[in-house]
């Protein structure tokens, strides 16, 4: 990536695509950390096997799920609902105990597993959207995320990080990439149909 500041109102269009993302049941159970801060994405960095995008790029898009579903987060998700749709609480207790029985059911791991999954369908979506308004985004699953994790406190807020998005401006001149051909899987080998 070249520097290139990308403008903040494309950041949020970006962000604002992630947010709207469909998810499981609608429990959102990701956040996104926007990181812009040169020391910490030096840090960042350092825990991304020194990979440059991390510090060239403008702005840094962590995406971090829920540790664990619980039936707190489980019922805030659904306060939150009916109160900006005007509804009583009863108009969704069946569902909620339901999916209150199913996750607390679990365990953590396959919990976390699960709320990265979402995260993924949310970084796709951010993915899909930078290119939309052409701004580069190098998706990255390089990095440790347990160093990440202690790093920027997310087992604290009940985070764990999934993975990166470094959002900017391709280096032209730089990217040996640029002018080959883009290659894949032919389609009809990609692709499989029951008819």
């Amino acid at each position: 990536m070249n520097g290139e500041k990308v403008s903040q109102d494309k950041v949020d269009q970006i962000l604002t695509a992630a947010h709207l993302a469909p998810t499981s049941s609608g429990l959102q159970p990701f956040k996104i950390i926007v990181v812009t801060n040169p020391e910490l994405k030096e840090k960042i960095k350092a825990v991304a096997y020194g990979q440059s995008q991390i510090t060239d790029c403008s702005h840094l898009l962590i995406f971090a799920a829920w540790d664990n579903y619980t039936e707190e987060r489980i019922k805030a998700v659904f306060n939150h609902t009916n109160n900006e749709r005007g509804l009583p609480e009863s108009a969704t207790a069946d569902y909620v105990n339901k999916l209150i029985g199913i996750y607390t059911s679990r365990t953590e791991e396959e919990n976390f597993n699960h709320a990265a999954k979402q995260s993924y369908i949310g970084f796709g979506v951010a993915l899909t959207e930078a290119a939309f308004l052409k701004v580069d985004a190098t998706p990255m699953e390089g990095f440790d995320p347990a160093e990440l994790d202690e790093l920027l406190g997310l087992r604290e807020r009940g985070l764990r990080s999934t993975t990166l998005l470094p959002l900017g401006y391709r280096d032209a001149g730089g990217d040996w990439l640029v002018n080959l051909k883009k290659v894949r899987t032919p389609l009809q080998d990609f692709v499989i149909e029951f008819k």
